[in-house]
């Protein structure tokens, strides 16, 4: 069993049912639920132009491989929806699974990098690894979670979202 931290990202149709959705699909497949970040808000990272995006950060303990883990979250992804356009990286998504950390350990293959390469530049990634394992150090930089945010010079704003009236599916009566 390993500790397993995965990203899920929306910025296409209902963001937070995406979400939830996307949760409780990993929860069935990958194993124990043992922590999630709170919600997170933030302008699209590299096409300002595209719907702002619904972030959270979960924890699980799986006893499955790195590779097992991306097959599933690419097949949840492929589920919900999610078209991928190799031409445009920065294309909207209806969902997006990334992993992050597979406990400590570092991994360089065609189809999975781990720790994910590009996690300390994208502060929509630290800010809720941050709230849930401030402590734990990236295997490669040698640095925690709360000094790789404190040190992120990514100019996005990232704000905890909170759901109003405006986010609620709408009901007839």
């Amino acid at each position: 069993m390993e500790w397993t931290f995965l990203m899920l990202g929306s910025n296409l149709g209902d963001r937070y049912a995406h979400l939830h959705e996307a949760k409780s699909l990993l929860t069935k497949c990958l194993g124990k639920l043992i922590k999630e970040s709170s919600i997170y808000e933030t302008a699209s990272w590299g096409d300002l132009a595209q719907p702002s995006f619904l972030n959270q950060a979960l924890l699980f303990h799986s006893k499955l491989s790195p590779n097992e883990i991306l097959d599933k979250a690419l097949s949840i992804e492929k589920k919900m929806g999610r078209i991928r356009d190799p031409s445009n990286k920065n294309a909207g998504r209806i969902i997006d699974i990334d992993l992050i950390y597979y406990g400590h350990q570092v991994l360089e293959s065609p189809e999975l990098s781990l720790p994910h390469p590009r996690l300390q530049e994208r502060r929509f990634v630290l800010a809720p690894l941050q709230e849930m394992a401030p402590a734990f150090i990236h295997p490669l930089l040698g640095k925690s979670q709360q000094a790789l945010l404190l040190a992120c010079t990514d100019p996005l704003e990232v704000r905890q979202w909170q759901m109003t009236a405006y986010d609620l599916p709408e009901t007839s009566a």
